[in-house]
């Protein structure tokens, strides 16, 4: 019996990298029932009702809050994942569980065809997955998963396996999706960002010619409210973009969607921070991989941050020009040890400001603009505040020296996870419960940020691995 399932068991006797309270009531062992009940022996979902396989960042966030309760399946999670990764590097943002019915989720593996349309490039012929990909927290991942237990990591040969499977991840991310030519990745459907329904994407997608309604049905309003998901117009051009992308044997580079973001480059670059230890773990030098992240910041600053709005914003490669919508994506760049002092300065005022109200108007990091003409406080990743986003800039917070805030924004997700049920997103206003509860990755994060914050502070080389465990500094 592991160690998730040994705290979810009546008796539970023992305990031995995380020791909850004796109240069947506590927060920390209710997110541990969670993920314990969200496990599908190799995985785990982040909700069975509305998001029945395994989705790629979500098991990232996951494996993350698993390391506190059970590393050996932390490494499973990820490990499952990475098993079904493309020949040309790329990690798909679904894995398809096969006893699924077909009908139970749309896009289906049907719809995908991975294994013959991605035959080219080098889909996997025994796994059904999507084509498509999502935000490169999986070497951030890895680092954190191996930090919680090295003597299980070195004894399993943890990161000797998933090391080189990461290292291609990246090249082509870095190679292949740098449609823009100015060193950063392009998302290529609003899906891979995992922002799905931003506003960021209103003028890009203008573009798109939306495909039939009668041509797909929409599973995700069996679970789900209308009013909080995104529109029929909308998802007729996601389905587009999908099916154009399939037809083209999933080759990067020729749609009418292609976009910079802020979030999904600051992620890349953090995980290079953290593929730099791992290289450095397995006896080579992470001089290199800091080197090109510290390249990647300087690409970010360049292409994406605006100084006179203190903000980053996305950029419409086919269009050439920034994208003038703020989202919390714009944001999430805090993270990064390397950015400019005066930058990370500016992203906290503008996070505290009328746009965002952190601290004032809101306890949790909407996604949207508050301000913002197309926002909404319930629809999907158009207002409401999610909890991976809050955990990152909690950490990006913390990273920046704003201790105070970042203790209170912490205090606040996991006072929002216990009052509901784990929601998978809030109004940032009210904090009322929207989407699924018992929400995977938000169980996970209250657990990650359960061991914090001291468990969690900054190590004092600042490369922003988010772990104190990692006590040896840069030594490549």
């Amino acid at each position: 019996m592991d160690r998730t399932a040994q705290l979810t068991a009546r008796r539970a006797e023992r305990s031995v990298a995380y020791n909850p309270p004796p109240s069947a009531g506590s927060l920390h062992l209710r997110a541990a029932h969670v993920l314990e009940g969200n496990w599908t022996g190799t995985s785990t979902v982040p909700s069975p009702s509305l998001y029945p396989h395994q989705w790629s960042w979500d098991s990232a966030f996951i494996a993350i809050g698993l390391r506190h309760v059970s590393p050996l399946r932390a490494q499973t999670e990820l490990e499952t994942l990475l098993a079904a990764q493309w020949g040309d590097g790329r990690i798909p943002h679904i894995v398809f569980n096969p006893s699924v019915p077909l009908d139970a989720y749309f896009p289906s593996p049907d719809f995908w065809r991975s294994s013959t349309a991605g035959r080219a490039a080098g889909a996997p012929r025994t796994v059904q997955t999507s084509g498509i990909v999502q935000p490169p927290v999986h070497a951030l991942a890895a680092w954190l998963v191996h930090c919680a237990d090295p003597g299980l990591s070195r004894a399993r040969g943890f990161l000797t396996r998933v090391h080189p499977r990461l290292a291609a991840w990246h090249r082509y991310l870095l190679h292949r999706r740098d449609l823009g030519g100015g060193g950063l990745a392009s998302v290529v459907h609003p899906w891979e960002q995992g922002m799905d329904n931003s506003p960021c994407w209103d003028a890009p997608l203008s573009r798109v010619t939306p495909a039939p309604a009668r041509s797909f049905r929409r599973a995700d309003l069996d679970h789900g409210a209308a009013e909080d998901r995104p529109t029929d117009l909308d998802y007729g051009r996601y389905v587009r973009l999908a099916t154009d992308y399939r037809d083209g044997q999933y080759a990067d580079g020729g749609g009418e969607f292609a976009v910079e973001d802020p979030s999904f480059n600051a992620l890349l670059i953090a995980s290079e921070h953290a593929l730099a230890r791992i290289a450095h773990e397995l006896g080579a030098t992470g001089t290199a991989r800091h080197a090109r992240a510290e390249r990647l910041t300087a690409a970010l600053v360049e292409r994406l941050w605006d100084p006179a709005e203190e903000m980053f914003f996305c950029r419409d490669v086919r269009g050439g020009d920034m994208i003038p919508e703020r989202s919390v994506s714009g944001l999430i760049p805090l993270l990064l040890p390397g950015l400019p002092h005066g930058i990370a300065a500016a992203l906290v005022r503008t996070a505290r400001g009328p746009h965002f109200g952190l601290g004032s108007s809101t306890r949790l990091v909407p996604s949207f603009d508050l301000l913002g003409e197309a926002f909404d406080p319930h629809r999907y990743w158009r207002g409401p505040a999610w909890f991976n986003t809050s955990w990152l800039l909690e950490r990006g917070l913390r990273l920046h020296g704003e201790q105070v805030r970042a203790e209170a924004l912490r205090q606040a997700v996991l006072d929002t996870a216990d009052a509901t049920d784990f929601a998978e997103y809030v109004d940032p206003y009210t904090g009322e419960a929207c989407g699924a509860t018992g929400f995977s990755w938000t169980a996970a994060l209250t657990l990650d940020l359960l061991h914090g914050p001291s468990g969690h502070s900054v190590p004092v080389t600042g490369i922003g691995t988010f772990d104190m465990s990692d006590k040896g500094g840069d030594r490549g």
